[in-house]
């Protein structure tokens, strides 16, 4: 509520084809709200332009890239450009820039996972551009752009993180050393 009026987002649901010719796995939403990606087993990513109506997509990039299922993509924050990561069940983790409107390039492969790899996620922003990796292996990887070539990132892996793999990884929110620690409340002196 605001001033004593409701706000909400969109109202409506909407679907539409997206041309995948088998089962999609994953769809994310980059920052703006303005493109949608999509995964599938198809082994195929694609790209959507999405208008501010229901009904608005267009279809502006397929990557191709991946040799197996591709489970799961995540945008980065815009303050890195127009880039996106996928992980699959070739056991790869890929970073794709786009270099030109419509037009995505592979800049980085991460493929040291011994088995799938089932998820992925960029820390908030403020971190620098990371992206954590949870595999079937039950090793989690943290990879780290070095900030000069888009293919230079340092790798850094977790083995046996979990023992009977790890099948979804997120970032807690940045928060500052000099940030005072949350309130403690409630009963039982938490």
């Amino acid at each position: 509520y605001l001033r004593g009026k409701m706000v909400s987002g969109p109202t409506a649901a909407t679907s539409f084809d997206t041309q995948h010719e088998d089962m999609i796995h994953d769809l994310q939403v980059d920052y703006y709200g303005k493109r949608l990606a999509t995964c599938s087993s198809d082994r195929i990513i694609k790209i959507f332009d999405v208008g501010p109506e229901p009904g608005q997509q267009t279809l502006s990039a397929n990557i191709a890239g991946h040799d197996g299922p591709v489970w799961q993509v995540a945008w980065a924050h815009p303050k890195f450009g127009s880039i996106l990561a996928s992980c699959s069940y070739d056991r790869k983790v890929c970073v794709w820039k786009e270099f030109q409107p419509r037009q995505w390039s592979k800049v980085y492969e991460y493929a040291r996972h011994a088995s799938s790899v089932n998820a992925i996620s960029f820390a908030p922003h403020e971190l620098g551009l990371k992206l954590a990796c949870a595999s079937a292996d039950g090793s989690l990887s943290i990879l780290t752009w070095k900030g000069s070539q888009d293919n230079e990132w340092d790798e850094r892996q977790v083995p046996g993180a979990h023992q009977i793999g790890c099948n979804a990884v997120t970032w807690a929110p940045a928060a500052y050393p000099a940030s005072p620690p949350p309130p403690r409340g409630g009963r039982g002196g938490g």
